[in-house]
């Protein structure tokens, strides 16, 4: 007796599958880190008054990265700061970082970097490009990278530490208050230990 013909149909509906796993199989490995909160802070420095500065600070520093060694132009780095817990030198300036022609921390609590494109220029320093959150504007920002050890051949297991700095214009994020006193530039260091997630 005839074999009935409906056996190539069903194996062709699990073709997708067995080619998805086919390519699972295949895909280059990815390094997953998360960040040591204990371990990382941001920092944000503006000149005040044309003869000096003051700087803020960010303890609060969540976050991951992703990275594919087979592709070291790829990155996933997602970093966020609780804006609540920002510190300054002094009570006048905390309130004033805080509050809405600022910060506006009751409104906008968190301030958030996600970067997408890793351009290294050694093999443990470089610039990564994103976008940055700040006072809900998101604007491009480039950040220029060091690794205290190659990101790409650390491998699984080991920590790595990340300084990043970055300047940008408040203006650009709605932080125009006091242009006489306080500089538009600011100076932004990221120093984050990342650990395997």
């Amino acid at each position: 007796m005839a074999r009935p013909r409906l056996a190539r149909p069903r194996l062709l509906l699990f073709a997708p599958l067995l080619a998805a796993v086919a390519l699972a199989g295949n895909a280059p490995p990815v390094f997953s880190y998360a960040v040591d909160s204990a371990a990382s802070t941001v920092s944000a420095k503006v000149g005040f008054l044309g003869l000096g500065s003051k700087t803020a600070g960010f303890p609060d520093v969540s976050g991951t990265v992703r990275l594919t060694p087979e592709r070291p132009d790829r990155i996933d780095l997602d970093v966020t700061l609780d804006a609540r817990a920002l510190t300054a030198p002094d009570k006048v300036t905390l309130g004033r970082l805080r509050g809405e022609k600022f910060f506006w921390v009751e409104r906008y609590p968190k301030v958030r970097f996600a970067g997408d494109r890793l351009a290294l220029t050694t093999d443990r320093k470089g610039t990564i490009e994103g976008e940055l959150t700040a006072r809900g504007v998101t604007r491009p920002v480039s950040l220029a990278v060091t690794f205290d050890k190659p990101p790409m051949t650390a491998g699984r297991g080991e920590a790595i530490t990340l300084t990043g700095t970055t300047t940008i214009d408040r203006r650009k994020f709605g932080m125009t208050a006091y242009s006489l006193v306080v500089g538009r530039q600011v100076n932004i260091t990221l120093k984050a230990r990342i650990v395997p997630d």
